[in-house]
């Protein structure tokens, strides 16, 4: 094995040190802020793309400008339908598999 090769790190092993294992309620906060700050960013990015500000969005969407904010930091466990809501008025769709 190269040196190089010893050097890698196993990123489940990293999450285990850090977080818990699998299924720990740690490793399953982690994994919920971390869905939320992935799907923040989705919506952050498209406003930015749309070159629309977080109160234009607020207005299109009926939400709270605040909301806005919070959803796109990650920092707020979004509802389906607020997140309805703020994708359509994106023009993203989302779909369940």
């Amino acid at each position: 094995m190269t040196l190089k090769k010893k050097k890698l790190t196993n990123v489940n092993k990293e999450l285990d040190k850090k977080y818990g294992k699998e299924g720990t309620p740690e490793r399953n906060a982690f994994r919920e802020k971390a869905m939320a700050w992935y799907y923040g960013e989705i919506l952050k990015e498209k406003r930015k793309e749309l070159k629309i500000t977080q109160v234009q969005l607020a207005e299109k969407t009926g939400l709270k400008r605040s909301y806005i904010s919070r959803v796109e930091q990650g920092n707020t466990d979004i509802q389906l339908s607020s997140l309805l809501r703020i994708s359509q008025a994106l023009g993203l769709q989302f779909g369940l598999i």
